[in-house]
């Protein structure tokens, strides 16, 4: 027999858990968790460079000041699994005064999420960055976050185990932290890279869901885990109760 309070505390927990995992979902499958905003580009000189960038960016072997530099020049979109750049569709795109762009993208590969970061970007004789590389290799690890909370979920509310619940809880901590390690990854880029002039970064609407999912996540465990104790308690009274 099931109250009401347990029910209506499940039926919350559920759809809080269910919202949170796919705002994750979205978040880490997006490039939008850093954008650049460049200014435009009126000289031919300038756009020769920039179509040579372009054709390093997509087609070039992988190095990080290259990207870099893309994305600060180029409009660029950052996530924890692509990298996106705007180029022109029209061949003499600088001679317009509102020229069309289109948005293409890369995606990293699991080699490169695990390239080593040196304190000079492109520079593989200034050493390794040991505290840039190790906020990179954290972030991959949420794309197995989000696989394993969709089976939390069903484990969690068909079987009431408080511990498996619990696990939400987690879920919400490493979310927050894959946030905060994005973050101070992107601070320390711009710190030892020269970013143009007229060149601003914001975050993006990707980096937000992330950290929206995060107490979501931990608002679904603490209900969840309520529901599964006093499920638990309930069943142990009607147990003593019966052989009474």
């Amino acid at each position: 027999m099931v109250d009401n309070r347990h029910a209506t505390a499940l039926v919350i927990a559920g759809v809080l858990s269910v919202l949170a995992s796919v705002y994750l979902s979205v978040s880490v499958g997006s490039p939008h968790w850093y954008q650049y905003t460049s200014p435009p580009v009126r000289a031919e000189p300038n756009a020769t460079e920039l179509r040579a960038l372009q054709e390093e960016f997509l087609e070039g072997e992988f190095d990080e000041k290259t990207v870099s530099d893309a994305l600060f020049r180029m409009n660029g979109t950052l996530g924890l699994w692509w990298r996106c750049i705007q180029t022109p569709a029209d061949a003499h795109w600088y001679r317009e005064p509102d020229p069309k762009m289109v948005m293409e993208c890369v995606s990293f590969t699991l080699s490169q999420q695990f390239t080593p970061k040196y304190k000079e970007p492109g520079n593989h004789n200034s050493g390794e960055d040991l505290i840039r590389s190790s906020l990179k290799i954290t972030e991959p690890l949420s794309s197995h976050q989000v696989i394993s909370l969709w089976k939390t979920i069903g484990a969690c509310v068909r079987k009431h185990d408080g511990p498996k619940c619990a696990g939400f809880s987690l879920s919400g901590l490493c979310s927050l932290a894959t946030v905060c390690c994005f973050l101070a990854g992107m601070d320390l880029l711009h710190r030892v890279s020269v970013l143009p002039d007229h060149v601003d970064g914001t975050l993006g609407w990707s980096l937000y869901l992330a950290l929206i999912a995060s107490p979501l996540h931990m608002m679904a465990a603490a209900l969840l885990v309520w529901a599964a104790r006093s499920h638990s308690q309930s069943y142990y009274r009607m147990t003593v109760y019966r052989v009474a």
